[in-house]
Formats: structure tokens, sequence, C-alpha cells
């Protein structure tokens, strides 16, 4: 309750100081360090000292209620406008598994199906953050059978899976989209995991997808030329917004801080801000890169719109989160004659590096982590500062990666990718030399899209064959 005081203008640091409180208070209590009545002891001086710090708080349930009241996710541009601390823009951490479903997962669950685990190279453990030195099978094995113990399950999807993700603050509900036109609502836990929703009315394949920050609205891009939107509790689409231009659409994302605005990206080189309450383009919330949009991504603060090509430059726009305005910023030419296929911010890359950072595929065979830096006229714009780049496998698909959610106070951090050589990769941000620290292999086809649940217990990642996996991290 206390999030919506800390740093405003830092919504990142906020949710992963939350996240990593938790996830040590998890620990301590499965390890009996901090059970039973010292563990309430613990909670109700903490909420004294909060308190002090920041004040009481008018009404105990005050968040959850306002959780509730602001699931309609369409009326976000009016509740932006009336809240002038911005805090619906950080709902992220107030979130106790609201999600569709209703799931709620604590941390001794365990999910039926997780087969041969396998372990990372030796050693590699001790300096990253937090420990993900054995992932185990837990759900979708690959269809060419025998590797993980003779599971052979159908894929999921007959064509390519696009994009994995999990919904905000949830552990177990995942969302996955395909080239046959449809996207999938999947539930990991409890019981066996299922999918509980396929959304269809695509007249194409669907080449992106992100969830609203309270999780109770899916928005799609299709190579059909339409922006749609669904509710994944019950699978209806709420709207369909066809491209101006009839162009194809090839990514999308949320304003982190108004969440009643997406971007999309066209194959006619547009980038678009469109209202979902009304169907319309905000007004001055257009801008034009020198190719097909191909990724788009917000900075932490909601300020920074990042938009890759298939001419391999990124450009950056300023947004205004109220009215969806964009103004071109600055473009950097990344990969002469490649293409941009992901692109990830995140505030800080590692505990050695607390500053704004954005993780780029670059195709071909680079994966690119760059600093973000002011321009150095004080115009504002943001540039980019090559920090760290990796070998991937990346000629022909449009591969993605991620960061790894949690920021860990020991040394190190990592990034995960997927590859065309069907295979999972690990890489310390950190490291000079052997920046590769894990990879996964089960896939039977290129692997093109990775994505972690919050608490990093879970991975999932999709390949080129259809096929979804979802790993489990193995605790020491």
């Amino acid at each position: 309750r206390y999030a919506a005081y800390r740093t405003p203008q830092l919504p990142q640091f906020r949710t992963q100081y939350v996240r990593r409180r938790s996830q040590l208070l998890r620990e301590r209590a499965q390890g009996g360090h901090l059970a039973g009545e010292a563990r309430r002891w613990y909670l109700r001086l903490r909420a004294r000292l909060l308190a002090q710090r920041y004040g009481a708080l008018s009404e105990a349930g005050s968040c959850r209620s306002a959780l509730r009241a602001s699931r309609t996710t369409l009326d976000r541009m009016e509740d932006f406008e009336e809240d002038p601390r911005g805090s619906r823009g950080h709902r992220r951490s107030l979130s106790r598994s609201s999600g569709p479903g209703g799931l709620r997962g604590g941390p001794d669950e365990r999910v039926e199906g997780a087969v041969c685990p396998r372990r990372a190279p030796a050693g590699w453990v001790g300096g990253l953050s937090p420990a993900l030195g054995e992932m185990a099978l837990l759900w979708g094995a690959p269809s060419t059978g025998g590797f993980w113990g003779g599971v052979s399950p159908t894929p999921l999807y007959p064509s390519p899976v696009r994009k994995v993700q999990f919904a905000h603050d949830e552990r177990h509900l995942l969302a996955c989209c395909s080239l046959d036109g449809t996207l999938s609502v999947c539930r990991l836990a409890p019981g066996p995991p299922a999918v509980l929703r396929r959304l269809r009315g695509h007249g194409a394949g669907v080449s992106d997808f992100a969830w609203s920050l309270s999780n109770d609205v899916l928005v799609s891009t299709s190579l059909d030329g339409t922006l749609r939107l669904w509710d994944p509790g019950d699978g209806r689409c709420i709207r369909r917004v066809p491209d101006p231009d009839g162009a194809a659409l090839l990514c999308c994302a949320f304003q982190p801080l108004n969440n009643n605005l997406t971007v999309v990206g066209s194959a006619r080189h547009m980038v678009r801000v469109v209202n979902i309450s009304t169907g319309k383009a905000a007004r001055g919330g257009t801008g034009r890169l020198p190719g097909r949009v191909l990724a788009l991504c917000f900075d932490a603060p909601g300020r920074v719109l990042w938009a890759g090509d298939d001419r391999g430059s990124v450009s950056s726009f300023l947004c205004d989160p109220g009215t969806g305005r964009l103004t071109k910023a600055s473009r950097v030419l990344v990969q002469a004659g490649g293409s941009i296929t992901s692109l990830s911010a995140r505030a800080w890359a590692s505990r050695e590096a607390p500053d704004p950072s954005l993780l780029v595929n670059a195709c071909p065979d680079r994966l690119l982590l760059f600093r973000v830096v002011e321009d150095e006229g004080g115009s504002g714009a943001p540039g980019l500062r090559l920090r760290r780049s990796f070998p991937t496998r990346h000629r022909e698909q449009p591969l993605r990666s991620c960061f790894c959610p949690l920021m860990s106070f020991r040394q190190g951090a990592c990034v995960v990718t997927g590859s065309e050589d069907a295979s999972v990769h690990f890489f310390d941000v950190g490291r000079a030399a052997r920046a590769t620290v894990n990879t996964l292999q089960g896939h039977g086809a290129a692997v093109l899209a990775v994505a972690f649940n919050c608490d990093e217990s879970l991975l999932a990642s999709g390949d080129a064959a259809g096929t979804v996996i979802v790993w489990r991290r193995q605790h020491a």
C-alpha cells in the first residue's frame, strides 16, 4: 500500500523493491528462519516504520478497493487525469493474483509434469541474480520426443509462436500468440497446466500482443491489418480497430502510465498511438521510421518510446502520457543491412550498472545491450551507447529476448534470448569473458520468444514449430 509513495519518477525501482522483498521473505520462510510469531512481529514492526516514514493510509483496504474499481482499462484515460500522483500507472506493485481465472500461487506449489532437469555448467550460479542454476521442463515437451524422458505431446499451435508473456505480477497466468491467427490464455497452476481460452477472430497471423497493467485486457496486432482488444476472462473481442493505411500491423505496446493508449507499428513504416476507448488515433500520435516497424517498447517512466525497424535502426520518440502525442527524438543505426526484431527497456541492467538500459535483438547474429544516455546538447533526447554484445544464431526469424525481472544484491545479472539453434541462452551482462552461463535445450525448432514470470520461478519459450515449453527453476 505504501508503494505509491516511493520514488514517483522511478516506478521500475519501486516494483523491483516490492518483488525482491517478497522473494526474500518467501525464501527465509521456506528455510524456517522467519516463521510463526517472529514473522508476524516483523510485519507489524515494518508497518509501523512505514507509517512513520510515509504517513498512515486513510483506509486499510484502499489499494485493494482501488484495484477492483479500476478493472475497466478502457476508462484509464479519465483515471489518469484525475489522479495527479500517477499512482494508477504503477499498479503492478499492488496486484494480488487478480487476473482471469482467479489464480492464487503460493511459493510451495508444484505443477505436475516436471521431468528431466537440465543442470547449468558448474560454478556459474555464485554471482548471478537470483539462482537460475537448474531449469526443469514443466510443460509442453517438443514433438521430437525421446530427449525429455519420451514425453511427446502435440505442439500447442500448427504455426510459429511469435510471442509468450506472463500476466503482470502473476506466477501462473501465461498468454501466447501464433501465426495461425489465434491467442491462448494458459493457466499453469494449481492443477495440471491447461489452456483457459482460445481467442479467435483475426483473419491472419497474430504478430504481437500485450497485457494491460491490471491484466483485464489483452491487445493484439495482426497481419490482417487490425488491432483487437480482448477480455481474457471470457475470450470476448471487445473492439476491432483497422489500420487507417490498411497495412499489416507487426507490433504493439501499452503506454505504461496510461493504458487507455496503445502504440502499434505497421508494415508501412508508421508508428501510431491509438486510444482504445474510441478506436481512433491520438492527435499528434504518429511517427515514421525508415523501414517496417518490427519492435516497440517504452522506458520504465513511460516518457520514451523506442521503435526498431527492418533496416537496422532504432528510433526514439518522446511521448506525452496524457494525450499520446509523439515527438521524434533520435535515430541510431544499430545494424546496417539487418533488422531489429526485439526491444526491451529497463531502468537498470545490474547492480553494477544502475542506469537505464536497452536490450536489442539485431539480425544477423547479435544481441546488444545499450546504455541509455541523455543528449549532451541538453535537448533531453535519449541516446544509445553500446555496453555489451553477445553472439547468437539469428539469421531469418524474428527472435525476442528479455531481462531477468528481479535485481539481486549479489554481483551480476542475466539476459535471456531465443536462438535459431533451437536453444534458450542465458548471458551474464557483467562477465567480460564466457558470458554464456546456461543453455536450455529441448525445442525442435528455432526459439522465437522467451518470457519470465514475475518472480523468475518460471520461464516460457515458444518456437517456430508451434511448441510452447515452460521451464521451472530448480532451487538448490
